[in-house]
């Protein structure tokens, strides 16, 4: 009984360790930490697809409640920044967390400064009431002495593209109404609009938008996004090559997510890896040229990867992949493609990247083309950064990459807002 009990222990300890360990790039600090958090998102992943093979849920049902379990194990411990006022609120039917300084002011007349966020999740998962991201605004909130507006945009699978942007895009109208940032004590002249992962896209589009409308006499003065994801139509650029397994966003978890997005069925994430996919004959020349990363991206991050799938381009667009195309080609969906004279009229920007990261060149192909457009662009990559690092600075799962990217991310809002 005692050997077989050591023998069952033992090949436990195998199957766990098989299952947790992944090759990560020496660069990357803490990596045992990072394998832990990416088995726990992968096991939460694969419980979700069973579930919904299953017909039990949804498999994002699935991952929103473990989520939603593991945070209420704990509070994240030294997240609360009492004097930060929080309320609930609607803006234009859309739901909002909104964020106070204890401070009566900080500019001119007493005017505060202002950020409107939104959250990470790849257009499914995330809340505004989520601890990494409260105490994120929060901080925002203390630190630089601003009103924080934490968008709560509908989600993936309830609902698809363009809901979750027009539900962003209406939220920043109404707070950009002039009767609304003075009922705030907020000074017009210093207005973000900020945003992580699909969150950043939600900024960018929202800021493309934003200044190209004419009725909207407020404009953000400045646009912070922190690896955003930009594009979905070329899955093979050298960040989607180089980091395809690497914690904690895999090149095929994106692929489903922009397919969630989108609303088409997630099993074409094949087609979406396709190397073709980009020269389908659908797809105009002059929107390849917007994310030609041969000439957007710097050298170093090109390295020997070349592009690949032009001889097998020929296929014509049939059934779902008719479906698919037209999103992909909307730059409210892929804010990379925005042609340069929208570019320039957007306000300069902060743009956050990591080297471990499929979004990588998204970031990048962005920061090249808003400097092309007359755009200043403050571009912060971190060479041992991964996907997600930013939300990662807090108790159970804390990474010092996070925490720097924290301090670099309010250090510029703190300079340039």
């Amino acid at each position: 009984m005692k050997l077989s009990s050591i023998v069952v222990t033992l090949i436990l300890t195998v199957g766990v360790s098989y299952y947790v360990y992944t090759p990560l790039p020496a660069a990357i600090e803490e990596p045992l930490k990072l394998m832990l958090l990416d088995a726990l998102f992968r096991a939460m992943m694969q419980v979700g697809d069973l579930c919904q093979c299953l017909g039990l849920s949804h498999h994002i049902t699935v991952i929103r409640g473990t989520i939603s379990g593991l945070e209420s194990l704990g509070e994240i411990a030294g997240g609360q920044r009492g004097g930060v006022r929080v309320s609930d609120v609607d803006f234009d039917r859309v739901p909002v967390r909104v964020y106070e300084p204890p401070a009566a002011g900080g500019g001119e007349g007493g005017l505060r400064r202002a950020v409107m966020f939104y959250h990470g999740g790849g257009w499914a998962l995330g809340a505004t009431k989520m601890g990494s991201y409260d105490v994120l605004c929060r901080q925002m909130s203390d630190e630089l002495n601003a009103v924080v507006v934490s968008v709560e945009y509908r989600l993936a699978p309830e609902v698809h593209f363009p809901v979750q942007y027009e539900d962003c895009l209406a939220a920043a109208k109404h707070f950009l109404e002039p009767g609304i940032l003075g009922k705030l004590s907020v000074d017009p002249q210093r207005v973000a609009v900020s945003g992580d992962s699909a969150g950043g896209n939600l900024a960018a589009a929202v800021a493309q938008q934003i200044s190209v409308d004419d009725s909207v006499s407020v404009k953000f003065s400045v646009q912070a996004l922190i690896y955003p994801v930009l594009q979905g139509l070329d899955l093979n650029t050298p960040s989607h090559q180089q980091n395809h397994n690497i914690p904690i966003l895999h090149r095929f978890i994106m692929a489903r997510f922009w397919l969630l997005y989108l609303g088409v069925d997630t099993s074409l994430h094949p087609l979406l890896l396709s190397p073709s996919f980009l020269h389908h004959p659908s797809i105009p020349p002059s929107v390849r040229s917007h994310l030609n990363w041969t000439t957007l991206l710097p050298a170093k991050h090109i390295k020997h990867y070349k592009p690949v799938g032009m001889e097998t381009g020929s296929q014509e667009v049939t059934g779902q992949e008719g479906d698919l195309l037209p999103g992909l080609l909307d730059v409210r969906a892929a804010p990379l493609l925005a042609k340069q004279g929208v570019l320039g009229r957007t306000p300069r920007a902060y743009i956050l990247t990591c080297e471990y990261d499929v979004l990588r060149d998204d970031g990048l192909m962005y920061t090249r083309r808003l400097q092309d457009a007359g755009v200043t662009v403050s571009s912060r990559h971190y060479d041992d950064g991964f996907h997600g690092a930013l939300s990662f600075a807090h108790w159970p799962f804390f990474f010092d990459v996070g925490k720097r990217m924290i301090r670099g991310y309010m250090d510029w809002l703190q300079e340039n807002l």
